[in-house]
């Protein structure tokens, strides 16, 4: 079967009668590249490392095209977090509606480890991405260890 470009539309995603990308492809997108900034990591050199062009990742991003399995599979390990971590926090309105399973929000991903991480408007705020990527670029993992308790021996006991 061939799209009206010519091409075989492999990847493309169903959309829906106005056109939209699917919302769970638009979530995983979106969790792909706060990952991704959160690391530093620039489009072009994530593209590298799985094989790919800077203009399938940012199609990948967008929701644009679906995430087939072994591509989440290769992105969790370039990006450093379990496959569910593209699916935290997904609304409940949408995580509960699509297909006959639920996704299980009991699942742990990257983000329910993490003290004080729940707010996606606190992970995209300057000051926290200049600290993971400052975090990310101490390359003794020893040395990281320590910074990493020493931040969370200064913040409440309770947290």
């Amino acid at each position: 079967m061939t799209d009206t470009n010519g091409g075989t539309g492999e990847g493309r995603i169903p959309s829906d009668k106005e056109g939209r990308a699917s919302p769970i492809d638009a979530h995983v997108g979106a969790r792909i590249r706060l990952r991704r900034t959160l690391m530093g990591m620039s489009q072009e050199r994530l593209g590298e490392a799985l094989g790919l062009t800077f203009q399938q990742v940012q199609k990948y991003e967008r929701g644009v095209n679906r995430v087939g399995a072994s591509r989440l599979f290769d992105l969790s390990r370039v990006l450093d977090v379990p496959i569910s971590f593209f699916f935290d926090d997904m609304p409940e309105p949408l995580a509960g509606t699509q297909g006959s399973y639920q996704l299980n929000r009991s699942v742990s991903g990257f983000a329910d480890g993490q003290d004080g991480f729940g707010s996606e408007d606190m992970l995209n705020r300057r000051e926290t991405l200049e600290l993971v990527r400052a975090y990310y670029r101490i390359n003794e993992p020893s040395v990281r260890k320590r910074v990493f308790d020493l931040i969370k021996s200064m913040g409440p006991a309770d947290a």
